[in-house]
């Protein structure tokens, strides 16, 4: 009985003599080194060791056993019949006979043990690493937070100064351009040589520039800086309204033909000011950009659905990348017209008066059709 649990059992196992000579062997063992029993019995266990294993015996593992009787779990490397190497766990004890001493070897594979133990040591130092590159990106992202904190804060302080000081000059400015204007309408009453008159034209037209840089100016700081633009709203005949505004802008902008087209009858509640002022900045636009030798055409609409009034012109088409950013401050498709152009807020002008109205501003262009910006209001 207990031979059969010696041969069948479920590690390889040996008993030696004190000088490694192999008295008895089970099966398994015999399987794992290709070898029979007989075979086995009579070689000595440290010749069945690589060569390194073999020093290892020779300085530690025979040692250990004849001082302390016992070892356990020593890793060794030993050779089958072919060749190769075979990775055990061996559990060593000394036992004491009436003839002399013999060691009983158990002898368990490691190739499941040493797959899980590489498995687990693979996963403990990429865990290891995807720590460290946490902990760097987390550092990294915290820098580069702060970094962004402190330059946005700086950028805030100066885009504020600018905003302010915009708004002191551009208020500040008012005063002698107003000056300006008196003293060129007082002089143009009165009889005037061909070249005066021109003289005189070309003043009312720059100061008409300059009251439109300023407005624009002085709405974007209160857009950016104050408390938003704002507007009185009262019933107003938009047909009229944007009718006076085109003839007053056929004035400011003699080499334009412009063109007003009423659709639809009725009344609409808003400011009749910011109306004009609207059209004025998408009209200096087309002036800008279009072809001046087809008429830019301005159109008040009232419906049902509400208000709206649109600026056509033909001419260049807008670039479909800078679409996205025409109505942001400071923008600039082109530094075509700019003899005519504002300080590039015209634009963003008309898209806050719009929605101060509730409404809002699109465009459309195209070679075939050309480029319309339609301001809708809300129906009121």
């Amino acid at each position: 009985m207990l031979s059969d649990l010696f041969d069948n059992a479920a590690c390889a196992l040996a008993v030696t003599a004190e000088d490694g000579t192999i008295l008895h062997a089970n099966a398994r063992f015999g399987d794992w080194l290709g070898m029979s029993n007989a075979e086995l019995c009579g070689r000595r266990f440290q010749d069945l060791l690589t060569m390194g294993g073999r020093i290892f015996h020779q300085t530690h593992l025979a040692p250990m056993l004849r001082m302390h009787g016992s070892v356990n779990e020593v890793k060794l490397d030993i050779l089958h019949r072919d060749g190769h190497k075979v990775t055990v766990l061996l559990n060593g004890i000394k036992r004491e006979l009436a003839d002399g001493a013999v060691y009983d070897l158990a002898l368990f594979g490691t190739t499941d043990r040493d797959k899980y133990e590489r498995e687990l040591l693979n996963a403990r130092h990429m865990a290891e690493a995807l720590l460290q590159e946490k902990i760097a990106a987390e550092v990294a992202l915290q820098e580069a937070q702060a970094e962004l904190h402190e330059a946005y804060a700086i950028a805030q302080r100066r885009a504020l100064f600018a905003e302010q000081m915009v708004a002191i000059v551009s208020h500040d400015l008012k005063n002698p351009l107003t000056a300006i204007r008196m003293a060129s309408d007082f002089l143009g009453r009165g009889e005037r040589t061909p070249r005066e008159q021109q003289l005189l034209d070309h003043i009312n037209q720059s100061s008409e520039r300059a009251q439109r840089m300023i407005a624009d100016l002085l709405d974007f700081t209160q857009a950016r800086v104050g408390q938003g633009i704002t507007i009185k709203t009262a019933p107003l005949d938009l047909h009229g309204v944007i009718h006076h505004a085109v003839d007053e802008l056929r004035v400011a902008f003699p080499a334009a033909t412009l063109e007003h087209r009423a659709e639809g009858h009725g009344d609409a509640c808003l400011d009749a000011d910011r109306v004009q002022q609207i059209i004025g900045n998408l009209v200096a636009n087309s002036v800008a950009y279009g072809d001046l030798q087809q008429p830019i055409t301005i159109t008040s609409r009232l419906g049902d659905g509400g208000s709206e009034v649109a600026v056509h012109n033909y001419g260049a088409v807008i670039p479909e990348t800078l679409l996205a950013g025409l109505f942001e401050p400071m923008t600039r498709g082109t530094d075509e017209g700019s003899d005519v152009r504002s300080v590039g807020l015209g634009l963003y002008i008309v898209r806050e008066l719009a929605k101060v109205h509730g409404g809002d501003v699109a465009v459309n262009s195209s070679a075939a059709e050309g480029t319309t910006f339609t301001v809708k209001f809300q129906s009121t």
